[in-house]
């Protein structure tokens, strides 16, 4: 008799505790969403901004943009100071590049992004774990840079890691 009515102290307990758990609501957090788009007024770009913890989650990398000596690429007749023609290119109408020094714009490669039009961007970063698109016009590549004919203004943060997911965030979030 005495196991009986331990068998049956057992079933109530275990059934309080399942009643108790239903009936008990446990508050969960909001979760913050990791980035927040918002269009930019006057463009079709937007405006990422990124949780605190989603910047760490992606390790957003930047650098800024600067100005540097490069070489300038000027086409000119052949035979004004550049190389001379072969003999069996003499008196063709021949262009060739001549290397000229110039200060130029210049982004880590790595910072530029493409679209699926092909049109080159950087993500800016105006203000922390704030970052807008910019478009640039590249000149050309030397090694690890880009020279640039159009972009930013120089000192401007530019992204050069993470830039790819924050492409992905700004168009997946429209």
């Amino acid at each position: 008799m005495q196991r009986s009515h331990r068998r049956w102290a057992v079933i109530l307990i275990v059934a309080g505790l399942g009643g108790s758990a239903c009936t008990h609501k446990t508050e969960m957090p909001a979760q913050s969403k990791p980035a927040k788009t918002e269009a930019v007024q006057g463009t079709e770009l937007s405006r990422v901004t990124l949780s605190p913890k989603a910047a760490e989650r992606l390790d957003i990398k930047t650098a800024a943009m600067r100005d540097e000596q490069v070489k300038a690429r000027k086409s000119s007749p052949a035979g004004a100071g550049a190389a001379k023609p072969t003999a069996a290119g003499a008196g063709a109408k021949e262009r060739v590049d001549v290397a000229m020094s110039s200060t130029r714009k210049v982004v880590p490669t790595s910072a530029v992004l493409y679209d699926a039009k092909g049109k080159t961007w950087v993500y800016t970063n105006p203000e922390p774990l704030v970052f807008v698109r910019h478009a640039v016009s590249i000149d050309y590549i030397d090694g690890d840079r880009a020279v640039l004919l159009d972009g930013p203004a120089s000192g401007t943060a530019v992204v050069t890691v993470g830039a790819a997911e924050l492409l992905g965030t700004e168009y997946g979030r429209k």
